[in-house]
């Protein structure tokens, strides 16, 4: 989505798109109410793709697996699903979509040649749209701006990956050689950044994600009677948050009245263990699953929270997800558990939208909670305002322009 919304607007900054993209993805989830972003008249070049999903589904025996991050942590996964993920891990260098490299190395070499451009992007993950940006950097010398939307070799789920010594080595050479070949490189936080500078010793740029105010546009949003703590967008296991349940399930033996007001709400995938915790503490009773909703409703939903819960693996300081943009302009007090010195919790702190907690610190955890839960009675909940203005799209995409802007006048 970050693209999406970059595409929509760079116009307006004396840059024309042209998009490259697959003809017949494998995605988890697709959301049709995303295509009014497209420009009218922008050039759609699509061609298909050969991706190993369903292989991998049938091996794994879920239906849903897609991407890496659906990979199970090692002490909870079949062996059936340990040869899957060790097969993918070693066969599959970067990603799913290395088989598409070649050929679209091979269609936009003659493409070129018979369009030029100024330059060109590539974001990831995937990181193999990178390895074609770097083939087509090798063949054509245009310059090149690499756009990181997560880390590479230190994401999350890399560790989970069955990796042979070999395979390890290709992905780190890989992750080096686009760093350092690439005339720009653009991360989505300052820890992506201080880790890509140490690796590539050159200088990394920050353009963060954010948010589109057009899709905030309607002026005022009814919010939830009850005391809802709202999750929105997929949920994995390894971001459960079980002292937040352990709190609840105190106050609830305390006959605390904030039971009496509770509502639980997961909004999108939810991996079956974070039902499960949540049974487990014996808050079923207040909990409202609902399956992925389109983007427009994710908003509504959004902004008629009382609370948004956002969770991040706590080893990685460097996520900052798109939600946590479209949490800020939802204008709703944010109630993160994860790094509290990581780039999330920075932003957090600087717009003055909400505070992050460790996993591991129940007493914070439940002191914040009752925080939030006395301004809901008081009706000072209500009133929450932060000051995320500088992360709208329409700002953030001039960053983007000011490093094409550098690289085709080098």
């Amino acid at each position: 989505m970050r693209w999406v919304k970059f595409v929509k607007y760079i116009r307006a900054n004396n840059w024309e798109p042209i998009v490259y993209t697959v003809s017949n993805g494998n995605y988890p989830l697709t959301d049709t109410s995303l295509e009014k972003d497209v420009p009218e008249g922008i050039e759609i070049i699509k061609r298909p793709i050969w991706e190993p999903h369903q292989l991998y589904r049938l091996l794994a025996k879920n239906k849903n697996a897609s991407g890496l991050a659906d990979i199970k942590p090692k002490d909870r996964a079949s062996f059936v699903e340990k040869i899957s993920n060790w097969v993918r891990s070693n066969f599959f260098i970067p990603d799913a979509r290395a088989f598409w490299i070649s050929p679209s190395v091979r269609f936009l070499k003659k493409y070129l040649t018979a369009n030029p451009v100024d330059a060109i992007v590539s974001t990831g993950p995937p990181h193999s749209a990178h390895l074609i940006a770097l083939e087509l950097k090798k063949q054509t010398r245009l310059p090149w701006l690499a756009d990181f939307r997560d880390p590479w070799t230190t994401m999350d789920y890399y560790k989970e990956l069955l990796l042979t010594n070999w395979a390890d080595k290709k992905h780190h050479r890989l992750e080096l050689e686009v760093l350092k070949t690439a005339d720009s490189v653009t991360v989505i936080g300052n820890g992506m950044k201080a880790e890509f500078e140490k690796k590539s010793e050159r200088r990394v740029e920050v353009t963060t994600n954010g948010f589109d105010e057009e899709d905030f546009s309607v002026s005022s949003m009814q919010l939830d009677q009850k005391f809802s703590i709202v999750h929105i967008g997929t949920f994995f296991s390894r971001v459960n948050p079980a002292n937040l349940w352990e709190v609840l399930l105190e106050l609830k033996k305390e006959n605390h009245p904030i039971i009496s007001d509770l509502q639980i709400k997961l909004i999108g995938r939810v991996d079956p263990a974070i039902v499960e915790s949540i049974r487990m503490a014996g808050l079923e009773d207040f909990l409202i699953l609902s399956p992925i909703q389109q983007h427009d409703e994710a908003l509504r939903q959004m902004r008629s929270a009382q609370v948004l819960l956002l969770c991040i693996f706590e080893p990685n300081k460097f996520i900052v997800t798109g939600k946590l943009f479209e949490y800020l302009a939802s204008q709703r007090p944010i109630f993160c558990i994860g790094p509290v010195d990581g780039d999330a919790s920075v932003i957090l702190k600087e717009t003055n939208a909400g505070l992050a907690f460790s996993f591991s610190d129940k007493i914070s955890i439940k002191q914040h909670l009752l925080d939030l839960y006395k301004k809901f009675k008081t009706g000072e909940l209500s009133n929450i305002k932060n000051n995320a203005e500088k992360y709208s799209h329409q700002q953030l995409v001039k960053q983007i322009v000011t490093q094409l802007d550098r690289i085709t006048k080098q």
